[in-house]
């Protein structure tokens, strides 16, 4: 299978370089320093999973190089993906998937509004991860695994495909009953494990065992649960609890990237989770405070550390 994972961080760099060790013909899609490092040294994981170091790395910043692929991993930052569909564009044949693993739940719309539902697909990636240094992936925690699927809910042979090849290399990978529902299940999360450890500058762990945080984490959820609900999107009656239940699963070391790109004074993806789940809902009459509390309080900073800040 010939994959292109077009951004090489802290998702498209691990599951790229598991499915390169699998057998996969993967060809990663960088730029800059990082880019140099893996031309010159090629790739390192480090996981709990187990490292990894790829030699004779396959990777470019010209997509034109590569030719036309089966799966296009899209694995950029959210500000980047109208960039990141055009450099797709030469990947593209005529059975090609397309595939976004990024936070949000904007992207599936767009892709299937340049390359029709013919090509997108919807995807989830559940990792914790990062460029430690240039070619040098950090994986933090055992959480590696990755939700795929067409977004009619249709079986494909190319999910079938997709599915096999991270079988064989050790990715838990799932195609689930409704990928659309996957999407949001996961913006669910996202949004609030950002938002509660960006503003509060702390990993997960305490702010879900002190009682006004664990307030504010329950009231995050059903704000977005509720624009979700008001899309169409049907959950269980104890989705909150649930979604609840999961965070309190996660190691409480925990940070969302978005925490740590505050920390590195890089921008935030901020405009696209709390600040989407605050537009929507003044579109659809929803009252959402506490996720417009959290946009208003961190968008001074959702271009990088701006020269007067305090931290």
């Amino acid at each position: 299978m010939r994959i292109a994972v077009i951004g090489t961080g802290g998702v498209g760099g691990y599951f790229g370089a598991r499915l390169s060790e699998a057998g996969a013909d993967v060809t990663f899609v960088a730029r800059n320093t990082h880019l140099q490092a893996i031309q010159r040294r090629g790739l390192t994981i480090y996981s709990p999973l187990g490292d990894m170091h790829l030699n004779d790395v396959k990777c470019t910043a010209d997509t034109r190089e590569i030719g036309k692929v089966d799966i296009v991993m899209i694995a950029v930052k959210l500000w980047a993906t109208d960039e990141a569909i055009q450099a797709a564009k030469p990947l593209i044949g005529q059975k090609t998937g397309i595939i976004s693993f990024q936070n949000g739940i904007a992207a599936e719309e767009k892709l299937t509004g340049t390359f029709s539902s013919k090509h997108a697909m919807g995807g989830v990636a559940n990792i914790a991860a990062l460029i430690e240094e240039p070619g040098v992936i950090r994986h933090n925690g055992n959480m590696a695994s990755l939700i795929f699927g067409e977004l009619d809910n249709t079986h494909s042979q190319r999910t079938q495909e997709l599915l096999r090849i991270c079988e064989v290399a050790n990715i838990k990978a799932e195609n689930p009953a409704d990928i659309n529902r996957a999407i949001w299940e996961k913006y669910i999360r996202l949004v609030t494990m950002s938002a509660m450890t960006t503003l509060c500058r702390m990993p997960i762990g305490p702010i879900r065992e002190d009682t006004n945080t664990r307030n504010l984490i329950s009231q995050v959820l059903l704000e977005i649960i509720n624009i979700a609900t008001a899309r169409g999107m049907k959950f269980s009656d104890d989705v909150l609890s649930k979604q609840l239940s999961i965070i309190d699963s996660y190691p409480s070391s925990m940070v969302a990237s978005m925490c740590g790109d505050l920390r590195r004074g890089h921008r935030l993806e901020v405009p696209w989770l709390s600040g989407t789940v605050a537009k929507l809902g003044k579109e659809l009459n929803i009252p959402t405070p506490v996720n417009e509390f959290v946009y208003a309080a961190l968008k001074l900073y959702e271009n990088g550390r701006p020269e007067n800040a305090q931290i």
